[in-house]
């Protein structure tokens, strides 16, 4: 009989079968770059365009910061957001705060005021690290912003600051970086940190991109997250000669996972590519010898097309590209066999409740990637199940569940919503619509949730509908996506303006809410002014009925959509 005490949603027994299985270890990220630094120590781990650091160097730069951060108080349970570009700075104050037991909150740096604060207040953050400039936008006076009003953060570190600026960024309370990098060995560093961390207790809290108004904090473990890699390493059949290509933002669930844990697990070198540029990504590819990724379809797409622009472009390299965050167009797969002969192309669904629910492997028939969304990694559950929470027969429309290693273990602060998630029998519901054949493979076919997803990232309608909700000039907003060739969708809203008010344009609504501190990729692209917005009797929007709409206007243009 098992002594464990129960964690999350997991029974005693079910843990005990993860750690039996393989699926769950003993093991945390502190011991896992170790032993890389002991057995592939001066080979080079991750590069980002700028830097280069070996596995040996990534470990010892993260001991001393553990040592730096510890001795400035920081300690185990202690929550630290971390808004940075895909650096290699990420993976070393990743390490860092495992080394101490500090939680990781990663949030990206697409966000702004707005949906920062409310992961500052909701985490409850202590330290921030955040880049002096990045994309054009000044991070430092944003946090600075934020503390003025948080009873919880204190420090906030600049990231990649040049070293004139040190002293002014003292003066403003700023620590940097390279100063919390103290002259320390690893035999120091344990015998100030008499601590390890273990691997089922709380690792990183990542929020959801918006499927509701207000984004919920996943509470997951080493565990959790180790074993979504660790299945994704056998279906992609990755080993220690791969260098991952890691475009996707690594401050989320898809690229912290595939861009970091996975090449770690099996001594595999990451390239990271902080801004996304096709014809830029080419070039990276070529240069670092990229082997696989894990991104958003309309990366595959773009650099298609970036690449069918440069005749002499050598993208052999690439083995295996799999596309996430939505089904892949048959005509994406077509053309990438034309410029990718040598690629294997591949369909993977996932959420950050779960990691990866399904995928499509290696040794799939590779019509699998155009006709579903790929099938259950070994050790995890998908059924598809009705408004009961009952499984319903294959080929049948319903609620993607699943249950397995990866799930996480809640929703920080949320308890109620985190009890909706289960079925009678311990399944999590997605929200998301999908069919299963007779072979166990999903195909996603829409969603139950209100979102808009461009470009793999997803917006909460409601989100912006309550923002617009405060301008003058309108008296009803709806927002819904509409069909894009490249991003999958994008934001159309639909106003009624106000009488004798103008409606107001893409770029008037784009600068209101941009103004409250909403990203601008969440912004509307699309503006349709109406009288009146369709109701039901019970005086619910009627959105199918926009999204005909939408859909209508864009092909009577002549405009090309999936």
């Amino acid at each position: 009989m098992t002594s464990r005490q129960p964690i999350g949603p997991y029974s005693p027994d079910q843990i005990d079968d993860f750690y039996a299985t393989g699926q769950w270890k003993e093991v945390n990220l502190t011991d896992l770059l170790r032993l890389r630094a002991e057995t592939h120590g001066k080979k080079v781990f991750v590069t980002d365009g700028v830097r280069s650091m070996t596995f040996a160097e990534v470990f010892a730069a993260s001991q001393r910061l553990a040592l730096g951060l510890h001795r400035r108080g920081l300690r185990a349970g202690d929550r630290v957001a971390v808004q940075l570009p895909n650096w290699a700075e990420f993976v070393v104050v990743t390490a860092a705060l495992a080394r101490i037991g500090a939680v990781m909150v990663p949030i990206m740096p697409i966000y702004r005021r707005e949906e920062v604060g409310h992961v500052v207040v909701d985490a409850g953050i202590r330290m921030a690290f955040a880049p002096v400039g990045f994309g054009k936008f000044d991070y430092l006076p944003m946090y600075e912003d934020i503390r003025r009003d948080s009873p919880t953060l204190t420090d906030i570190v600049a990231v990649r600051a040049a070293e004139h600026e040190h002293a002014g960024l003292a003066d403003r309370d700023i620590l940097v970086l390279d100063a919390l990098l103290p002259d320390a060995q690893p035999a120091q560093v344990d015998a100030e940190i008499d601590f390890r961390a273990d691997p089922d207790e709380l690792f990183v809290i990542v929020y959801t991109s918006g499927t509701t108004s207000a984004p919920k904090g996943c509470m997951h473990t080493f565990n959790t997250y180790a074993a979504g890699a660790r299945a994704l390493t056998e279906a992609f059949g990755h080993t220690e000669n791969d260098v991952q290509f890691g475009p996707s933002p690594i401050t989320h669930t898809t690229g912290l996972v595939t861009s970091l844990l996975l090449p770690l697990l099996v001594g595999a070198a990451t390239h990271l590519m902080p801004s996304w540029d096709p014809k830029r990504a080419v070039e990276e590819i070529e240069r670092y010898r990229c082997t696989a990724a894990v991104t958003a379809t309309t990366f595959l797409q773009t650099l298609i097309a970036a690449a069918e622009e440069i005749p002499d472009a050598d993208l052999s390299s690439l083995r295996v590209w799999t596309c996430a965050g939505s089904p892949i167009p048959a005509a994406v797969v077509q053309n990438a066999k034309k410029k990718l002969p040598g690629t294997t192309i591949l369909s993977l669904y996932g959420r950050s409740e779960n990691l990866c629910t399904t995928t499509c492997t290696i040794t799939d028939d590779p019509r699998r990637a155009v006709t579903s969304d790929g099938a259950a990694l070994p050790g995890a559950e998908v059924k598809i199940v009705g408004p009961d929470g009952l499984e319903v027969p294959r080929g049948t429309e319903g609620d993607i569940a699943y249950r397995g290693p990866s799930h996480m273990l809640g929703y920080l602060n949320n308890p109620a919503e985190t009890a909706k998630l289960y079925t009678p029998d311990g399944f999590s519901r997605s929200g998301d619509l999908g069919v299963m054949d007779q072979d166990g493979y999903v195909r996603v076919t829409g969603r139950i949730k209100d979102i808009v997803i461009r470009g793999g990232m997803n917006i909460s309608a409601r989100e912006i509908e309550d923002r617009l909700a405060a301008h003058p000039d309108l008296t009803a907003v709806a927002v819904v996506g509409m069909p894009d060739e490249r991003l999958g969708e994008k934001v159309c809203c639909f106003v009624v303006p106000r009488e004798g008010r103008r409606a107001p344009t893409v770029e008037d609504l784009r600068e209101f809410l941009v103004g409250q501190g909403v990203a601008i990729q969440k912004t509307p692209e699309r503006v349709i002014a109406v009288e009146a917005l369709p109701m039901t009797a019970t005086g619910k929007v009627q959105k199918h009925i926009l999204r005909d709409r939408v859909r209508a206007e864009l092909a009577a243009t002549g405009r090309s959509y999936r």
